[in-house]
């Protein structure tokens, strides 16, 4: 074992100190720290300055031209869009390796904790359980009470549906609430797992590699391999996310061309501010408390560093794509490798809170503009089956556009030309759901650290992680 392996922990300061040196050893060298201006940061490469001062630009940007321009060429939202759209390929390219080798040695961490890896999983699949139906009770009670009692009941000529989408509604409301029950269960074990990898059944690749993980010996040569794969997955990641900024700004620039500020009615606002509203009281206000309480630390100073994460989730619209930016930013605020290479991951596939608070919006929304009136006991079922929807939705754009139609049906709000008008602004939406979901993945990799106190040990850490650690430390006692 390498003496970078042997370090351990000490210090008031988080300070990373060698436990096999002999008392006879000298002190290691002070070296003083230079502080750095404050402005430095916005000149280093993907650095949070830099990826804020690129959204900002792009929103800027995107909502002055959608306004003053009539007609946007569709060649120029395309090309305008390809090196984001580059960008993000890059960035899905990673996620399979990703989450194939962080499961298989979290798996193999957690064997060696004995009881510390059922509590890391209990707590983990607990926490996102309690602030899925959380957002999806608190988004159904403001919708009912507020939201959709400003709708308007909308004119006939909108509810008409149009010829072209007549089959395409009728395929997705033959979707039975069994159906869903039975595709999610399916989606856990493939029938062949190379067709899982290939076309990115995430959640089914994510179930073989903690089978994996459980089964190989420890210290086997796969292991190796594996922790060798990592290191090269990291490499990638960091050289991405050095050019995140360029991304961000080519992934939200070209979507808000497509933003007709003047088409917007009065239901469709209701919509869009009622479905961001709600998503912002559980971001800033439900996930923030649970935070508080437990953790005691800043949640907003907390959910403000890790914005590379939720930015590049707005611009992307994929928690799947995020994934690898997520777990950086998680790391680089001390969360445990052990802890953010279980948590992290599995929230990204079932941890989908802004889409189960968008789905009661939705089904209110048609009920409402066709003039029906919803009982208690269908909102009972809108909140059952949005829970289980949203723990079946894959985590790529715009995926709760089927199982949005399974619920109105199943509390007999018919499909209606209004489906078209949620399809038409989901794009925009999806954005924001993302940046829910991710953020709360964030919050819970710190929540879940705090309620199972487990620690990385550094006799098992590799010397990319140990490395990462020190980048850590170096980074907080900049801060103090």
């Amino acid at each position: 074992m390498s003496e970078k392996h042997q370090s351990a922990f000490a210090g008031d300061e988080g300070t990373l100190r060698a436990s096999t040196n002999s008392p006879t050893d000298p002190p290691p060298a002070q070296t003083e720290e230079v502080k750095k201006p404050w402005w430095h940061n916005v000149f280093e490469m993907g650095s949070v300055s830099q990826i804020i001062i690129a959204a900002v630009l792009a929103v800027a940007i995107g909502i002055a031209v959608s306004y003053s321009v009539d007609d946007i060429p569709k060649a120029a939202i395309v090309l305008v869009g390809i090196p984001g759209r580059l960008w993000l390929r890059a960035l899905r390219a990673v996620v399979l390796p990703l989450i194939v080798t962080a499961m298989i040695l979290a798996v193999q961490r957690l064997k060696a904790m004995t009881g510390g890896g059922q509590k890391l999983a209990k707590w983990t699949v607990g926490y996102y359980v309690l602030t899925t139906l959380l957002a999806i009770v608190i988004s159904t009670i403001l919708t009912d009470l507020v939201w959709g009692r400003l709708m308007q009941v909308a004119d006939r000529t909108s509810l008409i549906v149009d010829p072209d989408d007549e089959k395409t509604y009728a395929e997705r409301e033959a979707v039975e609430i069994y159906d869903v029950v039975q595709q999610m269960f399916d989606s856990f074990i493939p029938n062949n797992i190379v067709s899982a990898l290939a076309n990115d059944g995430l959640l089914a690749v994510l179930i073989t590699a903690i089978v994996i993980g459980y089964l190989l010996d420890t210290g086997s040569a796969i292991v190796r391999v594996l922790e060798e794969i990592e290191v090269l997955i990291t490499k990638v990641i960091t050289f991405l996310i050095k050019l995140a900024p360029i991304g961000v700004f080519f992934l939200i620039l070209p979507n808000l061309f497509q933003l007709d500020l003047k088409d917007v009615g009065v239901n469709l606002g209701l919509l869009i501010g009622g479905g961001v509203a709600n998503m912002g009281i559980h971001l800033f206000i439900v996930l923030p408390i649970i935070f508080f309480a437990i953790v005691r630390e800043n949640p907003y100073a907390y959910w403000f560093k890790c914005s590379p994460a939720w930015l590049t989730a707005w611009g992307s619209a994929s928690s799947a794509a995020t994934l690898p930016v997520t777990m950086k930013c998680v790391a680089a605020r001390g969360v445990p490798w052990t802890i953010n290479k279980f948590a992290v991951p599995l929230g990204c596939l079932v941890n989908m809170d802004g889409t189960a608070i968008y789905f009661p919006l939705c089904v209110v929304f048609m009920a409402v503009t066709q003039g029906i009136k919803l009982s208690p006991a269908d909102y009972v079922i809108i909140c059952l089956l949005s829970t289980l929807a949203s723990i079946g939705t894959t985590p790529i754009p715009s995926s709760s556009l089927v199982l949005t139609v399974m619920i109105a049906s199943a509390v007999n709000v018919p499909i209606t030309g209004m489906y078209g008008v949620i399809i038409t602004i989901d794009w925009f939406l999806d954005r924001f759901r993302t940046a829910v979901n991710v953020s709360g993945d964030m919050f819970a990799a710190k929540v879940v650290e705090k309620l199972t106190g487990i620690k990385d040990d550094p006799s098992d850490m590799s010397d990319e992680e140990v490395g990462q650690v020190q980048d850590n430390i170096h980074e907080n006692t900049q801060r103090v």
